[in-house]
Formats: C-alpha cells, sequence, structure tokens
C-alpha cells in the first residue's frame, strides 16, 4: 500500500526543485544545476542545524528568547573553539543561511572582503556566498573534523560563467537559489517520512542524468532497494559494530542503516570509498545532512580495488554495495594484484573488462566473521565462464555464498536490467544456497518497477525462513550447484510457474467434433438454398 503523507512529502519536494529549475532554466546545465541545488540544500541545513544545536543549550540554561541567528559575530566567536570540537565545524551568524536569504535583497547590507574592504553585499553575493564556503570549510582546520569538510563545496562555483555573463546576472540566478531552497519543506530532515536530501538527488537524476549521458545507477540506489539490502544484511540483529560500502555514491545504502535499526545501533561509524569526487562530497554531505558526527563516519575518495582506503578500520559487520556494472580495472595487468590478500585466495583476477567479481571478492575479504554483505549484482557474473567462473567456485566451495535472490527488472534509473543480490556469510549454519525469484514482487510506478514494503517483507521473510517454496524459492544443497557448473543464476535452480491455460485435450476434441458436425449440418442447408435458388431462375 503506498504512504499517502511519504508520497504527498515527495511531490512538494518535487515541485520546490521544478521552481527553482524553472527559474534557472537555460541558465545552468542540468547536471551543474544539480549540484548547485544538493550544495544550496546542505548549507542550510548545516546552518539551521548549527542553530537549533545553540539555541536549545541556551535555551535549557534558562534563556528561553535566545536566538544564536541575532547574535553579533563578535560574541559568537567566543563559542567558536567549542562548537567546532562538538559538531566539527562554525558558521557565524552573518553567513547563517537565513541572513543571508535575508539581506541578499537588501541594498544597505554590507560585508568585510578578504581584503578588508567594506562591500554592498547585494552587488557582491557570489564574493560573499564563495567567502561563506570557504569559512566553513576552513573552519575544522587543524581538527579532527578536517578531512570531513575539505572541498565540500568544491562544486558550487559561484563565479562560473554557467550562471550568467556577468556578475548582476549571477547574483541575480543566486538570489533565486537561495529563495528556491529556502522554499522548500524540509523542516527537520530526521522528522521526514521520505529521505529529503537523496530523494532530491534522485528527482534531480531523473531530470538531467540521460541528457548529460550519465547513468542514475552509478550514483544513488533507489530507496525501495537499499532497505532491501540494508534489512538482508541485518537480519536477526538489533545493532551492528561498522556498515561499510566500498562503493559508496551518495551514501544512500550506508544511511538506510540508521532508518532501519536506529542511529545508536552502528556503534562504531559508517565507512564507504568512492572513486567520484563529485559523488564523494555528495555522500559526505548527505552523512551531515542526517545529523551523523564527523567523528562518526569515514568516507574516503580513491579507486576500491587498487587503492583501498581502510585497511585499519575492516574486518566489517555489515557490507552493503552496488557497485558500477562491468566496468573496466587494471585487473591482470598489474602483476601484484594476483598476492593481494583480497583476490589471492581465488587464484585468479576478476576479467579487466568485468571487474564485478573484484568487488565481491573485496567485500568478501573485509567482511567480519560474524558478518552479511548484500551486494547487488549484474546478472552475467553468475553464469559467464572463465575467471568469473573460477571465482563462483570458490565462493561455493568455501560455503560462502548464502543467498541469490532475482530483483525485478527496471527497478534503477537508468537501466532497465533485472539486477540481482548476492548475500555472504563466513559462519553459514548449512552447506546449501538459498535461490529467491522475486521478478514478480514489484509494482508499476510511472516508468519503473518499485518494491513496496510488502514485498520486501516478503523477501526477506523468505531469506530468513530458508524453505522450499514452490515456483519462488529453494534451498539447493552444494552438490547440486557443483554439478550446475557453479551457476548461480536464480532461473537454474528455481522454476517458474507456468501460467499458460491448461487444456482439456479430449474435451477440446469432443468440441471440434460437434462445429464439424454442426458445419456439415449448415453447408447442407446452404447448398439447398442454392439448388432451391438456381432452379427457380431457369423456370
Amino acid at each position: 500500500m503506498v504512504d499517502t503523507k511519504k508520497e504527498q512529502e515527495r511531490d512538494e519536494l518535487h515541485r520546490a526543485i521544478w521552481a527553482i529549475a524553472d527559474e534557472l532554466r537555460g541558465a545552468v546545465d542540468g547536471w551543474d544545476f544539480k549540484n548547485y541545488v544538493l550544495g544550496t540544500m546542505f548549507y542550510r541545513y548545516i546552518s539551521e542545524n548549527l542553530c537549533a544545536y545553540i539555541n536549545k543549550g541556551e535555551r535549557d540554561a534558562g534563556n528561553p528568547d535566545f536566538d544564536y541567528a541575532n547574535m553579533s559575530d563578535a560574541e559568537s566567536l567566543e563559542a567558536r573553539a567549542d562548537l567546532v570540537q562538538e559538531k566539527g565545524f562554525f558558521i557565524p551568524p552573518s553567513e547563517l543561511f537565513c541572513n543571508v536569504l535575508k539581506h541578499c535583497t537588501d541594498d544597505k547590507a554590507v560585508f568585510i572582503d578578504s581584503e578588508g574592504e567594506t562591500k554592498n553585499l547585494k552587488d557582491n553575493l557570489n564574493e560573499f556566498l564563495e567567502s561563506v564556503f570557504n569559512h566553513i570549510e576552513e573552519s575544522s582546520c587543524g581538527c579532527e573534523s578536517e578531512s570531513d569538510f575539505k572541498g565540500l563545496f568544491d562544486d558550487i562555483d559561484v563565479n562560473s560563467n554557467k550562471l550568467g555573463a556577468t556578475v548582476p546576472k549571477r547574483n541575480e540566478r543566486l538570489v533565486k537559489l537561495l529563495e528556491g531552497v529556502a522554499a522548500m519543506d524540509l523542516g527537520s530532515v530526521q522528522d521526514h517520512e521520505i529521505d529529503a536530501f537523496g530523494d532530491a538527488y534522485e528527482f534531480l537524476m531523473q531530470m538531467y542524468a540521460s541528457n548529460a549521458g550519465k547513468s542514475g545507477g552509478e550514483f544513488f540506489t533507489p530507496a525501495d532497494v537499499s532497505v532491501l539490502l540494508t534489512r538482508l544484511g541485518t537480519a536477526g540483529k538489533t545493532k551492528i559494530n561498522k556498515a561499510y560500502d566500498p562503493a559508496c555514491g551518495s551514501g544512500s545504502l550506508l544511511l538506510k542503516v540508521v532508518k532501519i535499526l536506529g542511529r545508536d545501533a552502528v556503534q562504531n561509524g559508517f565507512y564507504g570509498q568512492e572513486i567520484n569526487i563529485t559523488t564523494f562530497n555528495l555522500c559526505r554531505i548527505n552523512m551531515f545532512l542526517h545529523d551523523i558526527g564527523f567523528d562518526k563516519f569515514d568516507i574516503a575518495c580513491e579507486d576500491t580495488l587498487t587503492h583501498p582506503q581502510h585497511w585499519d578500520d575492516e574486518p566489517f559487520e555489515l557490507i552493503v554495495s552496488n557497485p558500477p556494472y562491468s566496468i573496466k580495472w587494471v585487473g591482470d595487468e598489474d602483476a601484484t594484484l594476483i598476492n593481494d590478500p583480497r583476490f589471492s585466495p581465488a587464484g585468479v583476477l576478476a576479467p579487466k573488462s568485468k571487474a564485478d567479481m573484484a568487488f565481491i571478492m573485496h567485500a568478501l575479504s573485509w567482511l567480519a566473521p560474524n558478518g552479511t554483505a548484500a551486494i547487488v549484482c549484474f546478472p552475467g557474473i553468475m553464469y559467464r565462464g572463465g575467471a568469473e567462473q573460477k571465482i563462483r567456485k570458490y565462493l561455493v566451495d568455501n560455503n560462502y555464498v548464502d543467498c541469490i535472490i532475482q530483483l525485478p527488472s527496471n527497478l534503477f534509473f537508468g537501466t532497465t536490467i533485472a539486477t540481482c543480490i548476492m548475500v555472504m556469510k563466513k559462519s553459514k549454519r548449512d552447506n546449501k544456497v538459498l535461490f529467491i525469484d522475486a521478478t514478480n514482487l514489484c509494482v508499476k510506478v510511472t516508468n519503473n518497477n518499485k518494491l513496496l514494503p510488502e514485498h520486501i517483507d516478503r523477501i526477506v521473510e523468505m531469506f530468513c525462513e530458508r524453505q522450499d517454496v514452490e515456483h519462488t524459492c529453494r534451498l539447493v544443497d552444494y552438490d547440486e550447484v557443483k554439478e550446475q557448473n557453479y551457476n548461480l543464476s536464480v532461473s537454474t535452480y528455481v522454476e517458474q510457474e507456468d501460467t499458460r491455460e491448461k487444456i482439456d485435450i479430449v474435451k477440446l476434441n469432443a468440441e471440434i467434433k460437434q462445429i464439424v458436425s454442426r458445419e456439415q449440418v449448415l453447408r447442407e442447408e446452404i447448398d439447398k438454398i442454392i439448388s432451391e435458388i438456381e432452379g427457380g431462375q431457369e423456370a
């Protein structure tokens, strides 16, 4: 059943984004526009978050009318050091989103630039915003949070010609951007039925990714698939040690753990790695938007397969991931990789043209003995031969494959492929593999298929029960998988239901005989009528 409140919130958010797009139409390329909107949403959020944090402390201390936004910058500096220690950053009152919004059209508002000159804020809004973003990043310098804030606003170039050929044009559009984001009903991000930032990201992807020649699935995992992966990975648990995503994109998968288990259920934090710098920034932004403290996450920007950044943090109790499908990687061109402890146990590297199995092996290597890895996979890796078959053999022979789930097609933006999920464990209770055919557990929403809560519940229920269900689910012995040459395609083991109408041959023959007899009678009647007509004409 569709959640009415959730859909209403989503529609309101989409309308607000569309209104901004309408204002800036033709000025900013869609792909860049996405970064401006998300970056400004982040700026608004951390401003409001800091304000709320300070206000609560003061009001709890007996100052009910206190409002940080109304303080002078000079007064606020007294608390700067403590705030950076606690929140990881600092924003003086004059640079809060609400105050910049209030003064961005005020002819009398001024600010002091980096050279010490007094300038009109309205006429130099782009310069002022640039200094605001720089100040936020610089506030964390020398602190534990420095790496989490460095470069966060790199993708919001307020001086870009993409915003306008002249400074007045750029400022005019920056005002519209600020006003548009201010109009969004974000409230408390935690109180929303939807993931406001994630949903805004997905909507912007749908608006612009195809035009930019980019695949949305590369950056964002739909919420329903994220929920399924997280529930599979945390089934039977109320808390976990650490969560990890080796191809974390915008961080949506990691953050679903908070939604499902609760904020305190992840005891030692969130870890992820992302190769794309823009998406890496969005992931860090997403962490802050969900009020994950800077000391609770460690997101790195590098190639996970060749330069993994979390050797000192593994193993991980939960690994969830939607790695890029069949991308190229260096493979056996790098002779050292076959000796890498992540890949060497299989005795072979994933093909250079298809890195899927390299991600699988990486995840398995960093999985804790009591952990679970749930990974979205391109279906080809389940049946292709060569090196991929040898890696499957290693996984099955060592009893690491717990479950394979065939998903419906068209779940991900930008691709209609029917992906699947591989669930791996290092401490299984049996030597069998569960195969689930979930291709029909979905509902069509606009142009895509979607997993509803009841579909997710059913898949997780079958996953936990590990019982045969005709035409849907089958628990298969190791020997049978071996006999099938380690083919892990669900269709090899789960027979689809024959929905064709069953025909009673005896009954059908009787009906045909009756039709033929009736046809003969009709033919004789027609012949008789024709004969009478012809006889009458001769007379």
